[in-house]
C-alpha cells in the first residue's frame, strides 16, 4: 500500500509545483471569473428564451457546477494526459518497474493522481463561486448544500472520467501525442452532442448537465405558457442582454437512477483500467534501431595517403539565413508520423472543395488544430533535447535561429491554408487574405510566447484546444482568422496583439540569452 501512495503523492506534488499547472491554474480562475456573468455585463453563459436565474445560492451553484464540468473536462485532458510519459521521460519508470507494484495498482496510482490534480482546480473555482455569490446574489442567504450538491454529483464524476480517459489514451497511444489530442477532441465533441436531451438518456451524460437544463427549460416553458421547447443556449452568448426576464430557480433533487449513475462511472471508470492493465508497458520501451550486421572490412591499403592541405577546398562561411529557414521548415513538416499528412491533405482538399463560409469558419481552424503538436515545441524542444547551450551560443541566435524558425512555422501554416487563399484571392476578397495571414502569424507567436513562459507545451495545447472549440461553435472573440464577420477595430486589435506577443517573445529570448 505505501508504493502506491507514494506514487500518488509524489506524481500530484511533481504536477502541482510545474509552471504549467501554475499557468492554467491561473487561466482556469480567469475563466471561472466568467462563468457567473455581472449584473451589468454584456454577456450570459447559461440561458434559456430570454430567461436567466435570479442570483441565488442554486442558481450560482449549479451553473458554476455545470460550467466546471465542461470547460475543465475540456483542457482537464491536456493538462494530466503526460504522466506515465513524464515516468518514462524522467526515468522513474524503470524504478517503479523494479518494484513489486502491478499493472493495475501503478494505473490507479495515475488515475488518482490525475484526479486529484483536476480536483485542486474544482476546489479552487468552488472558492471563487462563493466569493462571486457574496459580490453579485440578489439579497439571497448563502445555502452551502446549493453548492455541494451539483458539484458532488456533476462535476466531481466528470473530472473522474477525464482522469480514467488520460491514462487509457496513454497506455494505447503514448508515442503518438497528436493522435491523443485529435482523439479526445473528436470523443469530447461526440460525447457533447450525441446524448440525446431525453430523461432516458439522462443517465448517459458524461458531464451530468443535461439533466439540469431539462428541469431549467421546463420550468421557463411553464413561466411562458409555451408547450414547445424552448430555445436554450450554454456557453458564452454575447449581447441581447437588456431584455433578459429573470426567473427563480431553487435548485432540483437528483433521481436515485441519476445519482447511481454517478456513482457506477466510478466504477466503470475502474473496470476500464482493470481491463487495459495487461497491455500496458510496464515501461520496457524498447529502441527499435535496425541492428546493422557487422561483417569484416578488408584493409586494401595499409599506408595511409599524404593530406596536401594545399589542395583541399578552402571553406567559406556563410551567415544566411536561407539554409536555416529550409533546416527548420523540413524539421516541421517531417516531424510526427508521415500518415498524419493524409488527414493534412484531405483538410486542404476541403479547403478548396467545401462552400467558402464552411471552408473557412470550419474547417481551417481543425487543420491548423493538427498542427499542435508541431507548434507546442517551437521554443521547448531545445531544453528538452539538452541541446539549448549549443543553441543559445551560436552566431546571432536571435536574428538568426529565432527568426527562422518562427518564419518557418508561419510559412507551413500559410501553405496549408494556400487553396483558401487561392480562393478568396480569386473572389478579390484582400481582407479575408490578410486575416488568415494574420491568423497564421499569431497562433505561431502565441506557441512561442507561452513555450517561453510556461517552459513546456501543455498550457498552449490546452488554450489552442480551447480556442478552436470555440470557433467550431461560432464565438466572435476567440476567432482568430476571420472566420466571422468583424469591424475595421478587429483588424487593428489583431494586428496590435500579434505585435505585442511578438515584441514580447523576443524580449523573453533576449532575457534567456543574456542569463
Amino acid at each position: 500500500m505505501k508504493p502506491f501512495l507514494t506514487i500518488i503523492k509524489s506524481d500530484y506534488l511533481q504536477r502541482t509545483r510545474s509552471y504549467s499547472f501554475l499557468i492554467t491554474l491561473c487561466a482556469s480562475l480567469a475563466i471561472a471569473y466568467t462563468f457567473v456573468p455581472e449584473p451589468n455585463a454584456s454577456y450570459s453563459t447559461i440561458r434559456i428564451a430570454d430567461h436567466v436565474g435570479y442570483y441565488n445560492s442554486a442558481w450560482f451553484g449549479y451553473v458554476t457546477a455545470i460550467m466546471t464540468s465542461i470547460f475543465l473536462s475540456l483542457i482537464g485532458f491536456y493538462l494530466v494526459n503526460s504522466g506515465i510519459k513524464k515516468d518514462i521521460e524522467t526515468k522513474v519508470g524503470q524504478i517503479v518497474a523494479a518494484t513489486p507494484i502491478s499493472n493495475f495498482k501503478y494505473l490507479c496510482a495515475k488515475v488518482l493522481s490525475n484526479f486529484l490534480v483536476l480536483l485542486s482546480i474544482v476546489l479552487i473555482v468552488f472558492v471563487m463561486s462563493l466569493v462571486l455569490f457574496m459580490l453579485y446574489n440578489d439579497g439571497y442567504p448563502l445555502e452551502l448544500v446549493q453548492f455541494i450538491k451539483p458539484y458532488t454529483f456533476i462535476t466531481l464524476p466528470a473530472m473522474f472520467f477525464i482522469a480514467v480517459i488520460a491514462v487509457v489514451f496513454e497506455v494505447f497511444l503514448g508515442k503518438f501525442s497528436i493522435l491523443q489530442n485529435i482523439g479526445f477532441f473528436f470523443l469530447y465533441t461526440t460525447l457533447m452532442v450525441s446524448t440525446p436531451s431525453n430523461e432516458s438518456y439522462f443517465s448517459l451524460d458524461v458531464f451530468g448537465s443535461k439533466i439540469v437544463m431539462h428541469q431549467l427549460e421546463g420550468q421557463v416553458r411553464v413561466l411562458t405558457k409555451k408547450d414547445k421547447s424552448t430555445d436554450l443556449s450554454i456557453g458564452y452568448v454575447i449581447g441581447n442582454t437588456n431584455d433578459t426576464k429573470r426567473f427563480l430557480f431553487k435548485g432540483m433533487d437528483f433521481p436515485r437512477s441519476f445519482i447511481m449513475s454517478r456513482f457506477l462511472l466510478f466504477a466503470i471508470g475502474i473496470g476500464f483500467i482493470t481491463l487495459i492493465s495487461p497491455f500496458f508497458h510496464r515501461f520496457n520501451v524498447k529502441e527499435r534501431n535496425a541492428k546493422k550486421k557487422l561483417t569484416p572490412s578488408i584493409q586494401t591499403q595499409l599506408i595511409t595517403p599524404e593530406i596536401r592541405l594545399t589542395k583541399l577546398p578552402i571553406p567559406q562561411i556563410n551567415y544566411s539565413v536561407w539554409p536555416i529557414f529550409k533546416t527548420e521548415f523540413k524539421l516541421l513538416v517531417r516531424k510526427g508520423k508521415r500518415w498524419v499528412w493524409f488527414f493534412n491533405l484531405i483538410g486542404m482538399l476541403l479547403l478548396a472543395l467545401l462552400p467558402l463560409k464552411i471552408a473557412h469558419q470550419m474547417v481551417l481552424p481543425i487543420l491548423w488544430f493538427l498542427q499542435v503538436g508541431r507548434l507546442s515545441d517551437l521554443t521547448t524542444k531545445e531544453a528538452a533535447n539538452r541541446v539549448h547551450y549549443f543553441v543559445f551560443s551560436s552566431y546571432k541566435p536571435l536574428s538568426r535561429l529565432f527568426v527562422s524558425k518562427v518564419f518557418a512555422a508561419i510559412m507551413l501554416m500559410i501553405c496549408l491554408a494556400l487553396p483558401l487563399i487561392i480562393r478568396q484571392g480569386l473572389l478579390a476578397n484582400v481582407c479575408a487574405i490578410i486575416t488568415i495571414l494574420l491568423g497564421s502569424i499569431f497562433i505561431v507567436v502565441f506557441a512561442v510566447f507561452l513555450g517561453m513562459v510556461s517552459k513546456g507545451k501543455k498550457l498552449f495545447e490546452v488554450l489552442f484546444f480551447m480556442i478552436t472549440y470555440a470557433n467550431m461553435n461560432s464565438i466572435p472573440f476567440a476567432d482568430y482568422f476571420g472566420g466571422l464577420e468583424h469591424q475595421t477595430s478587429y483588424f487593428t486589435g489583431l494586428l496590435i496583439l500579434v505585435m505585442v506577443l511578438g515584441g514580447l517573445s523576443v524580449f523573453l529570448r533576449t532575457y534567456e540569452l543574456k542569463k
